[in-house]
């Protein structure tokens, strides 16, 4: 060859010096490799915001509740068992009617109460009371429990839950608190 043309050395080839179409072509992959990174973690915050939310919220909640009147003293007969309905502690503002809560109340003497969740621990339907059984129903899988709570027959895992009672100034109140979940699913 001649020694006035030099060889030109291939692309790619670390002595190469580089050209125009190289120094595009790793511009451009650099580019797009970036901003696939970029839409990557675009996508996962978007995405893994509401779940750390999700996560977290329950520990910065404040937890509603609080005693809740339900009658004076004197329109409950002792040894009798009523439904009685207060406000339910629900944060959320469009529950509406739904925040609204059943419970069985029994004064078992003077100034002593017993008050139990009007929902079966099973799957949550709602259990009635059978004045002359004595006895809890729940009509939709056959539930039974005794006048105390506690379960006699069927599918229910737990007792029924007790809310706390109190009388306060001749009136009867439940401390209103969120219910645990105990189905069975």
């Amino acid at each position: 060859m001649n020694e006035a043309t030099p060889t030109p050395e291939p692309h790619g080839h670390p002595a190469a010096p580089p050209t125009r179409e190289t120094v595009a072509l790793l511009s451009r992959r650099k580019f797009l490799g970036r901003m696939s990174i970029a839409l990557g973690v675009a996508c996962a915050g978007m995405l893994g915001v509401p779940v750390v939310g999700f996560v977290v919220a329950p520990v910065f909640r404040k937890i509603a509740g609080g005693w809740r009147s339900v009658g004076g003293i004197n329109d409950f007969t002792v040894g009798e068992t009523v439904s009685v309905v207060f406000e339910d502690p629900s944060p959320l503002p469009w529950a509406g009617v739904t925040a609204r809560a059943a419970a069985w109340l029994r004064r078992d003497a003077d100034e002593a109460f017993t008050a139990f969740s009007a929902h079966c621990t099973h799957l949550g339907c709602p259990v009635r009371w059978m004045p002359g059984a004595k006895l809890f129903l729940c009509p939709c899988h056959g539930g039974v429990y005794y006048a105390d709570g506690s379960v006699a027959a069927g599918p229910p895992p737990l007792p029924l839950f007790r809310y706390d009672v109190r009388v306060h100034e001749g009136e009867v109140q439940i401390k209103a608190t969120a219910i645990p979940i105990t189905t069975t699913l």
